[in-house]
Parts: C-alpha cells; structure tokens; sequence
C-alpha cells in the first residue's frame, strides 16, 4: 500500500465546507492557498455557499489541502463515513488498516477501532464511501454492515441535506447571540441616549446614580455584549489583522474595540483626556455589535432559501428499497443497493435507484425528469429513473445506476456545480474585495489623522468617531454575495424548468447569443420514425391492412419496418387481434420492398416501383402522394392480393414545442438556422413546418462544425442545439453548446447546457434565466458598490466641511448590516421568474 490510491472518480471536482469565511475578502485567500497546494488543478470558493470547489490532479492530497487551510486560519468540514469491516484482531490489524485508508488521496484522517469500526474524515464527494471501502478490501478486509456517510454520501443529495442542517445550526446560534445582544444592548442605550434626547430624563439619572457608577454599569453590560455575543467578531477579527489579511469581521473588531478601549480609559484612567472628550461610547459598541448580529441573522435566514433547488431534488429521492437478496425480500437503506439487485416496487412507491423492468407492468411518473404530467408506461425491457413515482401497476427492475451514477444524483451534482462556478464578472469582482478591507482600514487611519489635526474640538473624539464609522459602515459582503447568490438561485430556478447549466460561462454568455443553430433529429424532431399516415383505398379497413401490413415488416430489419410493427401494437384494442397472425414465403427485394403470405393473403409493401412491376398503378394516391411529398416524406404503398390498398409514410415527427420555440425564439430577436445531415428536401419540409427560415442540409459531423464556424464568422455569438450523440464536435465548437438529454444522458460532457426534458422550449427558458439572472446580478453589483461608494466618504466626514454633517458608526452599522440582506432578498426575486410567457418578473 505504498501506491497511493487514485480511483478514476478523482478526476471529478471536489467540493468541501470551508468554516471561517465571514466576507468576500476570505474568498482570494482560501482560493489562492489551495491553489498553491500540489495536485491541485484549479480552485474557487462559492462564498454564498461558504464551500471551496478543487479539480484534483496528480498528487493530490486532502490531507495536505486542509493543512493549507488551516495554516491561514480557516477550517475545512470533511464529509465522514462510517463502516465496520470484519479481520481486525487487535491493535496490528487496526493501525495497518488506518495506514491503509490514510494514503487514499481524498482521506483527511482515519480512526479504525479494535472492533472493526472504521471513522473516515474526507473529501470524496460523491464516492468517498467507496473509495474508503475499495482500500479496505485492498488491504485484505472485508466491509461489513455499511452505514450511511453523516455529510456527504454516495450520492450528493445527502451533501445538500447535510449543508441545510449546517446552515440551520449556524441560523439557530445567531439568533440566541442577537436576542442577548438585545436584552443586554437595550437598557444601555436607554439610559445614555435617552438622557442625551430628554433632558428630564438625564437629570433624573444624575440624581438616581453617580456618573462614575453609571459608567461602571455601562462597562459591565458592554463588557457582555462585546466579548459574549460579539466574540465570534473578536475570534476572526484579530487573527486575520495579524495574518495581513483582514476580512469584514476584521473591520468590525477595529471598530468596536477603538469605541470600547476608548470609553475604558474615560471610565478608568479619565485623567489621560483632556476634560472636554471625556466620553464614553459603549452604547455605540453595543448597538454595532447587536445590528450586525441581527443583519447577519436576517443574511442567513435568506440564504438558506438560495439552496432550495438542491434541496427540492434531494427530497425526491427514496429512502429505503426492497431487493430480492437470497431468495427473500428485504428492505435495504437505499445506499446499499448495489448494481444487478432486483428491486421490488409497489404501487404508489418512489424508484429508489436507476435500472430496467425485469417483469411486470405499470405506469411511472417521470414528470421530474421529463416535465411531462402524463405517466408512462413501464413493461419488460424499458428504463426506469430513480426518484420517480410508480403508480398503479407492481414490477420488478434489475438496478443498472446506483448511488452517484444514478440520473437525479448526476442532475444534482450538475446543478452544485452550476451554482458553484465563478462567471467571468465574479473574476473581476474578487480581485477588487481582495483589495477592498485593506483600503478601507487604510482610509480610517487617514480619516482619524486628518480630523485629528484638523478636526473641531474635541479633534480626537472627533477623528474616532469618524473613522469607527467609516471601518462599521464598509460592507464588503454585499459585493462579494452579489454574484454568487444571484447564480445559485437562477440556476436552481432554471433546474425547475429542466434546464441545466453545467458551466457558468454559459450562464453569462447566453443571454448574448445571436444565432442558435438546431440539429433536426432528435432537437427538432422526435429522433424515432413513426407511422405518420396511413390512408387506406375504398373497401379496405384501416386497421386489418395495418396489421397485415405490420405482420410482414416484422419480418424486415428496417427502421421503417419497426416503426410500422410499433404503431400496430399502440392500435391493438379487441382481444381477438392479439392473435399472431400466420405469415409465411417472406421476400426482400433490395431497392424495391418486401412481400410475404398473410392468412392466405398475398401482401406487397414497396415504393412506386414496386407497385408498377406487379402491374399496379397509384394513380388513386396521386393527391395524397403529392401532399406527402411536399411535407417532405416519403410514401410507401401496399397491395393485398393484387389490389393497391394503401399509402403509407413513416417519419420522423416533429416535437410538439418546436414550432412555438422557434417563434419565440425569433420573438427575442435570435436567428435560428438548421444544420442536419438530412436530404435537402426532407430538411426544407420540417424547416418549413417550424418557421426555420435558413437550411443547412446534407452534411456530416465535420460538416457541422464547418458550418457553425462559417455562422459565426461575423463575429457572432453561436449557440448549437443537438443530441449530443454525434452532434460532439458541434457542441464543442460553438460558444455556447446546448444538448437536449432524455433524462438517462445529462451528463454529456461536450455541452455547456442540458435541456433535460429534450423539449427545445427548454432553449427559450435557458436565455430568459439567462436574461434575468444576468440582470439580476448587476443589479446587486450597482447596489453593492454604490453602497459603498457613497457612504464611505459620508463616514468619513465629507460633509461636515460644508452642511456639518456626520455620520454615526450606529446609523453605520445598521446600513452596513441591511445591505447584504438588500442583495440576497434581490437574488431571491430570481425564485419566481415566469418563463411561460417569454418573460420574467424579475
């Protein structure tokens, strides 16, 4: 076990809790200390989320990575996984087995007791339990009873669950530390501003209690406040200054410490002032601490709304399965269903995992995955998705996708990714927070020196005063909240809607596209032939011919043939034409049909041609042939015992949304082009029906690319729409690649886009959310660094010279705290953003 353990499943990005973060100004350092770590590729924090993202590499290291964390005064929240294994015999086998599971790449530390339990600390993600337990195995032992992983588990929708818990707990402390605050805060400032306010009041206090006393009581309730509730801001504050890299609370800390050490050497030394600025500002150390307290809460109340896509999806997966496991049913956690278990479901039960129908018959609601409400019918042989809803029917299924290879778990781990990456404007936005709490202590030392020389008197209260404002009224958390919660609820909105954004660029990139370009098969079309017509001559019934017909082509290979046998089968109503019919001396003539005895019935399916060499002519098709053919499809005929009985077309079919997409694409102003390999002819017809104006037809993969790149030679923005089978090159080329999945394939890794549902009104919601979302966010950006703008100068006294004007560090500090809250409550907003019309509220 020398070799380090490197499973595949490393190549995917990691994603871990960072504890500490308190503003943007944490987000450069954790970001640049990681990146410095070796083995890793690349890095980027997600400050909504308070999570670190690294694209491991050779090398790599989690043990080495929480250490780099560590060392700059931030703590990583590993996910944990427990299990038991069976060989440990004593104190040997448990320290070779912890050996073991510590040299695995992603393992922060490993516990092995002497029973075999295992406690695993981590970074594996989606397979972090399988990875620990993979390196058991390697070093000769046998897992055991698995339990679940408390953080995050084989599949991420436990990750979710656990960020909400953590998020709750942290929303819980807030509140308890600001209600003390308040009850402590509240008599304080009574007592001091009320006698500045009422002079009743102040005369009457003077003759209650002695002023020295009085200040004895101030220090004891400020003295609580400051070091009780607002010692989380003292905790990181003072750390963080003498690592050279102060952060919000690091501004806080030098402004209620400057008022507070202030009013102790008034209480305690007051012969080192001069008489005239023997002040104390306890209650204005009191009431900051207990505003932010309470900005922070109101922060985190709505940021834990920006997780509720994530959560939403979590909630659709099962808890428990029922697998047949030794001739018996048992029920199972669903993270310990493995692949090629037979899984049992009943009625009106949730799938718990990925797989196909063994036996049975029902209808599932696969709505989640499709976004259509209709159910679909389940028989031997079809796929079924973890998450959805059985309703009426009972089936066994054979499971093909478990635990993170499971559909929903790609989906989630598409939208976290989403809702993690940085857009090109964060970039931008970072480097100007890595910079802003430096300026800002920078222009306080210059604010208190300048109205110290220069200020009314007394000069030195005066400068504190104006410098404590300008360090509490400096809000560098709205600048760094501004994009990232704006991102993680429209992408989280736009997953609603089936729509999933696998890059963020192209969440910022969308919204400027020119041209989409659309694949015909598959994008605007269904992608699967099907009897579209089928018109029968006099005499003939629709369905007798149809199931003669369809009788013979089940003996042919033929796309067609299939398409036929299907439409056959859907029509089937009277039990008596259940009955297989006898079919015998079948024929395959090359470029012409196929021919073959019914019952007794000679039966011929073919071209014109094929017609015409039995002597049969289609001139009573004539209309209905040409009608056909300028809807670009092709006829087929068929003749029952030498008499022509009906016109057939098999095609592919347009999908049902794709007209009105196309329209409202062109209603938002975008130019929509057909690239496909398809005949000119066939292409013109469905480009016809769905208001495509301009027609690439004939060419192959390379042909596509060459095509986009010729599209887009004015300089354009390109977005291509395909299947993402062999629309690969396509998708890659253009600037933004949008695939349509099935639900089964959303991780099609040349797209920056998934439409889930394969509906193409999925495109017109991507660049609405990709409109709203964009707006929304600078937006935030305007409010965030306009806040600061101009308020910073007014903290500093840039009125006072001319209206006499000042700004309290209170009035400060209750800015500072709404101005983060302003941003996430303006993110939120992206929640209900209304797509069905083309539009959206936001």
């Amino acid at each position: 076990m020398n070799e380090m353990v490197r499973p595949k499943q490393l190549q995917e990005p990691l994603s871990i809790l960072v504890e500490g973060m308190t503003c943007a100004s944490c987000v450069r350092r954790v970001e640049t200390a990681a990146a410095k770590v070796p083995g890793v590729d690349a890095s980027s924090v997600n400050f909504a989320t308070k999570k670190l993202t690294v694209e491991p590499a050779e090398g790599f290291s989690a043990k080495t990575l929480a250490a780099a964390i560590k060392k700059i005064g931030y703590e990583i929240e590993p996910t944990r996984t427990e299990f038991s294994v069976d060989g440990v015999k004593g104190d040997a086998d448990a320290s070779r087995l912890k050996d073991a599971l510590e040299v695995v790449a992603t393992v922060v530390n490993a516990k092995v007791e002497t029973d075999g339990k295992v406690v695993v600390d981590g970074m594996g993600g989606l397979h972090q339990r399988e990875m620990v337990m993979e390196a058991a195995r390697g070093a000769g032992f046998l897992p055991a009873a698995a339990k679940a992983p408390q953080h995050v588990h084989s599949a991420p929708y436990r990750g979710a669950a656990h960020d909400h818990a953590h998020h709750m707990g942290d929303e819980a402390t807030l509140k308890r530390d600001m209600i003390i605050a308040a009850v402590l805060t509240a008599p304080l400032f009574l007592l001091e501003m009320g006698g500045h306010l009422y002079a009743p009041m102040h005369h009457w206090l003077m003759g209650v209690i002695d002023t020295q006393d009085l200040y004895y009581v101030y220090f004891l309730l400020a003295t609580a406040v400051i070091f009780g509730p607002g010692g989380r801001f003292l905790k990181s504050g003072f750390p963080a200054l003498f690592h050279g890299a102060p952060e919000m609370n690091s501004l806080v800390t030098l402004g209620v410490s400057a008022a507070y050490l202030y009013s102790l050497v008034t209480t305690f030394a007051p012969g080192a002032l001069p008489e005239n600025a023997r002040h104390v500002y306890y209650e204005a150390a009191t009431v900051i601490v207990t505003l932010i307290l309470i900005g922070r809460l109101l922060e985190a109340r709505a940021s834990g709304r920006t997780g509720d896509a994530i959560r939403k999806l979590a909630s659709l997966q099962a808890k428990s399965a029922r697998v047949e496991r030794g001739g018996e049913i048992v029920d199972l956690a669903v993270e310990e269903v493995k692949a090629d278990d037979v899984v049992v479901i009943r009625p009106g039960e949730r799938l718990p995992v990925d797989g196909e129908v063994a036996e049975g018959h029902s209808y599932v609601d696969e709505s989640m995955i499709s976004g259509e409400p209709v159910p679909v019918e389940k028989t031997a042989g079809a796929g079924v998705v973890g998450g959805t809803i059985n309703k009426t029917g009972a089936f066994k299924y054979r499971a093909t996708k478990v635990g993170a290879d499971m559909t929903l778990s790609q989906i989630i781990r598409l939208v976290e990714h989403a809702q993690g990456s940085k857009l090109p404007i964060q970039l931008l936005v970072d480097r100007v927070t890595a910079l802003f709490v430096p300026a800002v202590i920078a222009i306080a030392v210059l604010t208190f020196i300048i109205w110290a020389i220069f200020g009314p008197d007394p000069a030195y209260t005066f400068a504190l005063i104006n410098a404590v404002a300008v360090l509490i009224i400096a809000c560098p958390c709205a600048m760094g909240l501004a994009t990232p919660t704006s991102i993680m609820v429209g992408t989280g909105r736009a997953a609603e809607l089936g729509v999933l954004f696998r890059k963020g660029e192209a969440l910022q990139q969308l919204r400027s596209a020119d041209i989409v370009v659309v694949d015909k098969t598959g994008t605007v079309t269904k992608g699967r032939p099907e009897l579209t017509d089928l018109i029968v001559a006099n005499g003939f019934d629709e369905k007798d011919v149809l199931q003669m017909v369809a009788a013979v082509e089940a003996h042919s290979e033929h796309p067609i043939a299939e398409a036929i046998t299907r439409a056959a089968k859907e029509q089937v109503t009277i039990p008596a034409r259940l009955k297989p019919l006898d079919v015998r001396n079948f024929e395959s003539v090359t470029g012409y049909g196929i021919s073959a005895v019914v019952d007794g019935c000679k039966v011929e399916i073919g071209a014109d041609r094929y017609m015409e060499r039995f002597g049969l002519s289609v001139t009573p098709f004539t209309e209905a042939a040409h009608s056909l053919a300028r809807q670009g499809k092709t006829p087929l005929y068929a003749a029952i015992d030498g008499v022509l009985a009906a016109v057939i077309t098999v095609a592919d079919p347009l999908k049902p949304s794709s007209a009105n997409a196309i329209k409202t694409l062109h209603g938002m102003g975008v130019e929509v082009v057909m690239v496909t390999g398809d005949n000119e002819a066939t292409a013109n017809a469905v480009a016809a029906g769905v208001g495509i104006g301009k027609v690439v037809a004939g060419v192959l993969p390379e042909g596509k690319v060459k095509a986009i790149q010729d599209l887009r030679a004015q300089g354009k923005v390109l977005a291509f729409i395909g299947d993402g089978i062999n629309d690969a090159p396509a998708l890659a080329e253009a600037d933004i690649g949008i695939a349509i999945g099935t639900g089964t394939d959303i991780a099609i890794e040349s797209a920056d886009v998934v439409l889930v549902g394969g509906d193409l009104m999925g495109v017109v919601h991507a660049i609405e959310m990709s409109n709203a979302t964009m707006r929304n966010i600078r937006q935030n950006l305007f409010w965030a660094f306009g806040y600061n703008v101009v308020l910073i100068p007014l903290a500093a006294g840039a009125l006072y010279p001319a209206f006499g004007i000042t700004l309290s560090p209170m009035i400060g500090a209750g800015a500072m705290a709404l101005s983060s809250v302003f941003v996430v409550a303006n993110a939120l907003r992206l929640k209900g953003a209304c797509v069905s019309s083309g539009k959206d509220r936001s």
